[in-house]
């Protein structure tokens, strides 16, 4: 069963503020002397599909490796968290990981919260056909921001689901305050399953951003034509090559489209320069230990409860619980 979420059901009118924010944070990131593009600006309807294609490559295991560990540790955390949550995800792309999730804990509703409205909808008709007896509540919304959840099912008990590591794409201060986020969105006495990436060698990394086929290249590609197509912008992509090194000392993936040359260009009118070598920096992915990661919980209100991993120990998936008094100030 299909609800489609309305406007009304958010914090803001998704659609005119997104188009806003996207012009505002682009300008900002391309005045500053190392110039930024926000990483949640690749996932328009090519920018999903894309990364869902990064998803299946052999140099990515962070997907295979989640979805492993979510086989055998769902029927756990449905032990521990009882049936009957409203599942919200936060960011659920296509929503691959989500129907075995959902038969597991025994989910009485389903919210997913995605940006690419267009891929939402695609990804949350496909669901209610694979789980016909499930109300489906598609939320198109920028879960980094505030927002509110469907009226047909905010008072119900809830269990965020957030997995694929998105966390990673923020440091470790404004990860909290999204955590803390999640805390509001979800309520008190809510549980928390995400997936996180885990610390190792530099090989292994640098491999899973830099992939034979370029696929990852063409997904950070993509936020340059996003820009001309939707900002009018100039940018000629041929200009620049994909780089995405391991910094050991920040302990993250970097992400960067670097200038091969000096090139100009301009966006809703304003003009740009960027110097040979420079770059604009697209992306951080953190990769953190299981200490740092329950940490990060802790500082956000979370009270870490258990955790699995993979044999290898490369990936990371955390059942925490929010309960409102344990937030710090």
């Amino acid at each position: 069963m299909l609800h489609l979420a309305t406007p009304a059901d958010a914090s803001s009118d998704f659609g005119d503020s997104t188009d806003s924010d996207f012009a505002d944070a682009v300008l900002a990131g391309l005045s500053a002397s190392q110039k930024v593009v926000p990483a949640r600006f690749f996932y328009d309807t090519a920018g999903s599909q894309l990364f869902e294609a990064i998803t299946e490559l052999p140099e990515y295991y962070p997907t295979r490796t989640e979805i492993g560990i979510l086989a055998a540790c769902s029927m756990d955390i449905a032990g521990r968290v009882g049936p009957g949550r409203v599942v919200v995800e936060f960011g659920s792309g296509s929503s691959v990981k989500t129907p075995s999730f959902l038969r597991a804990v025994a989910a009485s509703a389903y919210v997913p919260i995605d940006i690419s409205t267009e891929f939402l909808a695609m990804a949350a008709t496909d669901l209610a056909a694979k789980l016909p007896d499930l109300s489906v509540f598609p939320l198109a919304a920028d879960f980094t921001r505030p927002l509110s959840l469907p009226a047909a099912i905010a008072a119900r008990p809830k269990l965020g689901f957030f997995p694929g590591s998105t966390l990673g794409n923020l440091g470790p201060a404004a990860a909290v305050d999204l955590l803390r986020a999640f805390g509001d969105t979800l309520g008190d006495a809510s549980w928390l399953v995400i997936g996180l990436d885990l610390r190792k060698d530099r090989a292994t990394l640098e491999a899973a951003y830099n992939d034979a086929a370029g696929v990852t290249a063409a997904f950070n590609f993509n936020v340059l034509h996003r820009i001309n197509r939707e900002l009018g912008g100039t940018l000629d992509p041929t200009a620049f090559v994909h780089e995405a090194p391991f910094n050991a000392d920040l302990g993250r993936i970097e992400m960067h489209l670097r200038a091969r040359h000096t090139t100009d260009f301009s966006v809703l009118g304003r003009h740009f320069t960027l110097a040979a070598g420079a770059s604009i920096h697209t992306e951080n992915s953190h990769k953190w230990t299981l200490d740092e990661q329950r940490l990060l919980a802790r500082a956000a209100g979370w009270t870490p409860v258990a955790v699995w991993t993979d044999p290898a120990h490369w990936f990371a998936v955390h059942l925490w619980r929010h309960d409102a008094a344990s937030v710090e100030p």
